[in-house]
């Protein structure tokens, strides 16, 4: 892969749940390492539990040379991402962001970013919302280089893990500035 030009950034179709699923569990695999057996085993299953579920508003992918290698989900609030409504969050919120190892740093896991704030930005939203935790070092450094800064205020647990929540507001973010990024006149209702 030479440049981020060749990858496609769309919508998952129902019959590539199990490619998607199998990126996703490569993806994360490298944190299986760090976690009790159990609570891997747990986690995993999650993540696979994730891509047949119908909670998410949007799955969106990134395609390379006709194969899957990211994608994230999108969700319209914090009771539809986590079954927390407590959280409080009723914008999207961005998770299980995936990218394949083999493709890691080229830049899809911007471009997945980018199109989840595109979509959250069309749908009249202020900011989008993600949580992460401290073991996702190399996301949390990719979350703020792109704006994102810490919502305290949407920290859970998971556990004993700390879920940290970030979010990044949509109007004036670097990330409303990418190509192709709709301009707000482009929103107006003529």
């Amino acid at each position: 892969m030479n440049s981020t030009e060749e990858v496609i950034i769309r919508d998952a179709q129902e019959w590539e749940r199990e490619e998607v699923a199998k990126v996703m569990l490569e993806a994360y695999e490298q944190y299986a390492p760090e976690l009790p057996q159990a609570r891997w085993e747990e986690y995993r299953d999650s993540i696979r539990n994730s891509v047949y579920g119908n909670a998410p508003y949007a799955r969106i992918v990134a395609e390379y040379k006709g194969e899957i290698v990211g994608s994230v989900q999108l969700f319209l609030s914090s009771a539809a991402a986590y079954g927390k409504p407590e959280l409080g969050i009723h914008s999207p919120i961005m998770r299980l962001l995936a990218v394949s190892p083999s493709t890691r740093g080229r830049g899809v896991a911007t471009l997945l970013i980018q199109e989840a704030a595109r979509r959250s930005f069309l749908l009249g939203a202020e900011a989008l919302h993600l949580h992460t935790s401290d073991m996702m070092s190399s996301a949390v450094k990719l979350y703020e280089r792109l704006g994102f800064v810490r919502a305290y205020e949407t920290d859970t647990s998971n556990g004993v893990t700390l879920v940290k929540g970030y979010r990044i507001g949509l109007p004036g973010s670097l990330l409303t500035q990418s190509p192709g990024f709709p301009a707000s006149a482009d929103l107006a209702q003529p």
